[in-house]
């Protein structure tokens, strides 16, 4: 009777909404989106409808008479929800690049929708014993994908609280709820203070690292760096103290409840590092010698801040700041390298860079990229779409790039899949479709290059994957293993061979060799900085996520006091330089609050392990970095892979050993 309900509600809202995009098929190009006709009214009917149709899924697979097996348990649960699938990847594509307020009164809106939705299938004790029964069956049968699938769903399971009474199964769903709904707000908050910033100075947070580069005024360059890390943090109506405190004490709730110490010992459990003593030891040896490093970088910078002092242009005593490092960075980097960013940008337009990550794909993995005129785009002056084959004409999938800012777009660059791979119920092999959004300039700088190298690493992965279910596809691999594909595709950004093909200014002359041998000098510069600030966060992150908040912090101001503590103690604590800070302080740390990094942004350096090893097998072939067999080797390994195998698996099958940290150490001029 249940099913047959939820089947008449999702037939209801289907003929209801017969004009909503969402329920209708696409009759569009490779099932692009048909953002042209989709309104925000839209979204809130289609993810009700999408939550009953796949409740109806679920039900049917519940109500299965038959001995529960792979094929009637977990091949329709992997097929289940696929109109909530399409909603929701538009939606939060959309809501991050062109957000109105509209827009984001529908996202707060759908979020106690889709919690309640998920708890609802997490806590189905009827579907959890049919994939129990699967899983303590006889595997023998299955494929090695299967394995990874059918445990992934199970581990789910019992990683969110399936053997729970009900009691605490229901103050679960609360606090999921409350989790999702608290870093919702803290993210408009983040963009709220950030176009903030950007109305005040008349630059976007994005520029930053460029305008501290080169504004000469100290003193203006110490009013841009208190408020761009004071973000969130200013007592306002944007203020993000007292929620992210909220957020930790809920996670540090649900990981109590789910049997773990902490929310970093529960969300380590299911990756690669698997324990906070394992990420924590990792961190320690890297920011000691980073600091080390960034000791060595201050005195240079402060011998060129002694010439200024010397000259009268700063009173005597002037001593290195923290809104002092870019400027005296980059004089140090053109006494050392004579290398300045005018002298790069010409030869990197976006459209030329862009061109760059092709031609490497192409040459690396047999990638044609095909321009798609008129296709449907979900901002037109902004968009531009691609169609990916492969040598044999082939549909790879559907590649978008978005890499200019503006102001209804949150800062910094990520990808997104707007459609996961997977292969349907009548075994047809649905392509993905991939978005690259930035913050970029027209014409790059070094760091932009590189960002477009790594975000572009990220989508080769999500589109060159051969899957056959959706939950392992692309990039559904652990936080700490995701970013070393990305990572590893910066590293053809500035060899010489690709430059000659890509790197042209607007006279069509190909960079001087001088000026690449500059660049390739340069990249190890300034690292014992980067690498301080960028371990610092990951540090930070891991040990919010060990600690329990007081429960007497209830007002703005006590969680402002507390947080400016806990940052001041750790940083002596693990001996952060004094001209430096973290990279992301707390109340603008996105990633650990907004994008799923939470205990997870060690991953960036965890990964550039594995990134740095691996590339270093390249540079020791015959081949080089260009080496065909290796490339294949690559892609067949890992990026055609996803998540259907155990990372470090991948990785022994590949390297014939475990990763070593030499290459990471020396590729960061540490050692």
């Amino acid at each position: 009777m249940k099913k047959i309900l939820y089947i008449a509600v999702a037939a209801m809202a289907l003929s209801s909404c017969h004009s909503n995009p969402f329920l209708q098929e696409w009759d569009t190009p490779y099932g692009i989106p048909p953002f042209d006709k989709i309104k925000v009214s839209d979204y809130i009917p289609a993810i009700k409808a999408g939550i009953a149709e796949q409740q109806a899924e679920i039900d049917a697979i519940v109500a299965n008479q038959e001995a529960p097996s792979f094929e009637n348990t977990i091949v329709p649960l992997e097929l289940s929800g696929r109109t909530l699938a399409k909603v929701m990847g538009v939606m939060y594509n959309v809501s991050e690049t062109d957000r109105t307020d509209a827009l984001d009164a529908a996202v707060e809106e759908s979020i106690p929708l889709t919690s309640a939705h998920e708890a609802n299938i997490s806590f189905n004790k009827g579907l959890y014993e049919r994939i129990s029964a699967v899983y303590h069956g006889d595997q023998s049968n299955l494929t090695r994908e299967q394995q990874i699938v059918l445990k992934k769903h199970f581990d789910s399971f019992e990683r969110e609280g399936i053997g729970l009474p009900d009691e605490q199964q229901a103050r679960l769903r609360d606090i999921n709820a409350e989790i999702a709904a608290k870093t919702q707000k803290i993210g408009n908050n983040i963009l709220a203070e950030s176009n903030a910033f950007k109305e005040k100075f008349g630059f976007s947070v994005s520029a930053y690292p460029e305008k501290m580069t080169t504004t000469a005024d100290r003193e203006l360059r110490k009013e841009y760096y208190e408020a761009y890390t004071t973000r969130g943090h200013h007592g306002n109506e944007n203020d993000n103290a007292l929620l992210m405190m909220e957020v930790i004490r809920l996670r540090q709730e649900k990981a109590k409840l789910l049997g773990f110490e902490n929310s970093a010992a529960y969300t380590l459990d299911n990756k690669m590092a698997k324990t906070p003593e394992k990420v924590d030891n990792f961190l320690l040896g890297i920011i000691k010698a980073s600091t080390a490093k960034a000791r060595e970088e201050i005195v240079d910078m402060q011998a060129i801040m002694n010439e200024d002092v010397a000259a009268g242009v700063l009173p005597a005593g002037s001593k290195i700041e923290p809104w002092d490092w870019w400027y005296y960075a980059e004089k140090v980097r053109k006494a050392k390298y004579d290398l300045a960013d005018d002298e790069v940008r010409p030869y990197f337009h976006m459209d030329s860079v862009r061109n760059g990550i092709f031609l490497c794909a192409k040459q690396l993995y047999g990638v044609n990229m095909e321009k798609l005129e008129g296709v449907p785009a979900y901002n037109k002056d902004c968009v531009t779409t691609w169609k990916v084959t492969a040598d044999d004409g082939s549909l790879i999938g559907i590649f978008t790039t978005d890499y200019l800012p503006r102001d209804s777009k949150r800062g910094g660059a990520w990808m997104n899949n707007v459609r996961d791979q997977y292969v349907d119920a009548e075994g047809n092999d649905v392509r993905p479709i991939i978005v690259n959004v930035g913050n970029l300039s027209e014409y790059m700088n070094v760091d932009d290059v590189q960002t477009v190298f790594h975000e572009f690493g990220h989508a080769l992965h999500g589109l060159l994957t051969k899957c056959h279910y959706a939950s392992v596809s692309g990039t559904s691999v652990t936080r700490d293993f995701v970013e070393m594909f990305s990572q590893f595709n910066e590293n053809w950004a500035f060899q010489p061979e690709l430059l000659a093909k890509y790197a042209h200014n607007a006279q069509n002359e190909v960079i001087p060799a001088a000026l690449v041998e500059k660049i390739n000098n340069s990249l190890k510069f300034n690292q014992g900085f980067m690498t301080t600030e960028l371990c610092a966060a990951s540090i930070l992150d891991l040990k919010w996520h060990e600690t329990q908040i007081p429960e007497d912090i209830t007002t703005t101001e006590q969680a402002t006091s507390f947080i400016d503590q806990f940052e001041n103690e750790l940083a002596e604590a693990i001996g952060l330089n004094p001209e430096i800070t973290y990279r992301y302080r707390t109340t603008y740390f996105n990633h650990i609050f907004c994008s799923g990094y939470n205990t997870g942004y060690y991953g960036y350096l965890w990964s550039e392990v594995l990134d740095k090893d691996a590339f270093s097998i390249f540079e020791a072939s015959e081949g080089g970095p260009f080496n065909a067999e290796l490339a294949k080797k690559f892609k067949e390994t890992f990026l055609e892979k996803g998540g259907s195998e155990e990372p470090m698996k991948l990785y022994v099958d590949f390297a014939g050993r475990e990763p070593d940290n030499t290459a990471f150490l020396k590729g960061r001029g540490l050692i």
